[in-house]
């Protein structure tokens, strides 16, 4: 995300697809040279910094527009869009090990690499910005928002939020393997979460819609946190553990919706 403001002045000289076209490179790059690292340092470089700044490219010029085609409903549609990052992580999951199981790890990073690129391009074949009707100002670092009082409000919501969320997503299968659990399981529990995604986050985009976008992001931000206290810190069983899985997913990345 540090790449952000970066994208979006290329987005303004360049336009939308462009942009996300040299995304779809530079990732399925990172994809396919990390399948051929020895060494720790080339993995920083090709999962690290070009996976890292293609997801970037990606996701930065596809976030806003969405909302530019709802004026109604727009919780609701972005809860449906972030809902495909559930159905996707748990194909994904499933079907990395599986690879992983029948040949290695190499094939297994190409593989997604190439799935990975055509799927972007699909996307960026289909996608359509309002850019030229609504002529937005795409700066890349507005001053004047940093010293609202609301708007530092929303940025320490929104990094204290993500920063929860990627450390959960990242460390939550070591965690299961930490436990003693097989690399089914942890599998198992990984796709459980993806899917919990896939069902809750729509249900919140709704639920925004109806009641109150702060509302329900503060809500479930809420108790987000006191389901990881409650049932995630002293989980010491997979019976446990894939009880938080199935709860905590379907309220946890409350941010996709109320961006």
């Amino acid at each position: 995300m540090l790449v952000a403001p970066v994208v979006t002045i290329l987005i303004r000289t360049f336009g939308t697809h462009p942009v996300m076209l040299f995304e779809a490179v530079i990732q399925c790059a990172g994809y396919i040279s990390a399948s051929f690292a020895t060494r720790i340092w080339q993995l920083h470089i090709s999962q690290g910094v070009l996976i890292g700044c293609g997801i970037g490219f990606l996701y930065i010029p596809a976030l806003p527009i969405l909302s530019q085609w709802f004026f109604r409903q727009r919780s609701h549609a972005n809860g449906i869009s972030a809902a495909g990052s559930g159905v996707g992580g748990a194909a994904f999951t499933w079907g990395t090990e599986a690879i992983i199981q029948r040949w290695n790890i190499s094939w297994a990073l190409r593989i997604t690499g190439m799935i990975a690129f055509v799927a972007i391009i699909l996307a960026i074949i289909v996608i359509r910005d309002r850019n030229h009707a609504i002529s937005p100002t795409q700066l890349g670092f507005d001053t004047n928002l940093i010293r609202q009082y609301d708007v530092l409000l929303l940025l320490a919501w929104a990094f204290t939020s993500m920063l929860g969320y990627v450390v959960l997503l990242f460390s939550f299968a070591d965690f299961a393997l930490s436990m003693g659990l097989s690399r089914d399981q942890a599998t198992d529990i990984i796709n459980i979460l993806d899917i919990g995604t896939a069902v809750g986050r729509p249900i919140i985009g709704i639920l925004s819609d109806r009641w109150s976008l702060t509302d329900t992001a503060g809500a479930f931000t809420l108790l987000c946190g006191l389901s990881c206290m409650t049932f995630w810190l002293p989980a010491t069983s997979y019976g446990l553990t894939m009880f938080f899985a199935m709860l905590c997913w379907e309220i946890l990345g409350v941010f996709w919706m109320a961006s």
